[in-house]
Order: C-alpha cells, then structure tokens, then sequence
C-alpha cells in the first residue's frame, strides 16, 4: 500500500496514528523531533502527517519548507480551529487538515481518500491548453519553457478549470475538487488561491481564468 510519514512531538499520538495505518497495510514512519532534520529526509513518501502545534519549528513553517521538495498530500494534525489558522495551513501547501482529537475511522477514512486521488490524478500526460503546458504526470505548468512557480493546490484549481475549458465553476465546486468531500477546509482560500494564481501568470503577461461575476470562475 502507501508509505507514510507523520510528524508529531507527541509520542502516544505518533503510536496511535502508527497502529491505525498499519491495520490498513500502509508502511508508516514516525518523527517525534523535526529540528535541523534534512528536507530530503521528507521524500519519498506518499503522504505525510504533520501536527501543527511544535517545539522545535510549528507546522505551518516546516510544511512551507518542505512543498519545495515534496508533491505528496500533506495533512495537517490540529487542535486549531480558527478560520485564520485553517487558511494559514492551507496557504502554505497543506492538502487537508484533520481535528484532534480524531477518531480511527475518521483518519483511516481522510488519508485513505487522499491516496485513491493522488493514484487516480497520476494517469494523465502533457497537455497545452490555452498556451499553458501542463505536465499532468509531474503536476508541473509551464510558459513556453518557463515553469510557473504554482503551490500543490494552486496547480490543482488550474488543472481542474483546465480540463473543463469554458464550464463555469462555483468556489463550492472547486473546493470540492480540490479537497476531499469531506474536508473542514474553508471555500474562501478558494478566491485567495485564484488571486495568487492570476499574480503568477501576470508575470508571462496572461490571464487564463476569468471571473463569471456572482458565479464563479473559468478558464478561456
């Protein structure tokens, strides 16, 4: 099955998570200390955990480190409940996030779905549409030969609108294309994510996604 890694300072909490993902034969890491560790030492992996709360670096941070080096799902573990913190966490690269405390079926449930999308999204091919390259196998875009510097999800509103050239898409949809059905995640960082996204491709001098205002959004 998957290999996993989760990150947490709290060693009861690392064994629980352990024992749960191995009853559904996935292969899990632990870390209990993140500090002066190795990015690489986050690769490889098909998913990863990661508690927010930290002594050595909080999650927010390490997560932002790491999306440089690493395109698997990343699951945030938060007692945090405040809708700042929640867009926080997904701004920074975060897939989902999962409440603590949590309930066996509930993480079994959240990572299990990560994993069937990323093994279903990994069957595809490059792809130009409206003059953007997509690299759909390596989740890249590209200008030319210009790579756009696009975060994990900010890659992922842009395929879905993509593949849907002139569907018009409501936030809510997008959300729930983005993020599994069941995610707490907040449909506004979707507008936040759009905006950043039109910011990178100001700099190639296009504008692919256009506002159906009152609606939602394309692209032409």
């Amino acid at each position: 099955m998957a290999n996993i890694l989760a990150v947490d300072d709290e060693q009861d909490i690392l064994v629980l998570i352990k024992n749960i993902l191995e009853r559904d034969h996935h292969t899990v890491s632990i870390m209990k200390h993140t500090k002066d560790k190795d990015l690489g030492c986050f690769q490889g992996y098909d998913l990863i955990l990661l508690d927010v709360m930290m002594p050595d670096i909080d999650g927010f941070t390490l997560c932002e480190k790491i999306r440089s080096v690493v395109t698997c799902p990343i699951l945030f573990l938060t007692a945090k409940v405040t809708e700042d913190a929640v867009v926080k966490g997904l701004m920074t690269g975060a897939d989902d996030y999962i409440l603590k405390p949590f309930g066996v079926q509930e993480l079994s449930a959240r990572v299990n779905a990560h994993l069937r999308r990323e093994e279903r999204d990994s069957h595809r091919m490059i792809k130009t549409i409206s003059g953007v390259i997509f690299d759909f196998d390596g989740k890249e875009l590209f200008i030319g030969d210009q790579k756009v510097d696009l975060t994990k999800n900010e890659y992922k509103i842009c395929e879905v609108l993509a593949l849907h050239k002139g569907r018009v898409f409501t936030k809510e949809e997008i959300y729930e294309e983005v993020y599994s059905f069941d995610s707490d995640a907040l449909h506004s960082t979707i507008t936040e994510f759009i905006r950043r996204i039109r910011k990178k491709f100001k700099y190639f001098q296009i504008d692919p996604i256009t506002t159906v205002w009152g609606v939602g959004y394309k692209w032409h």
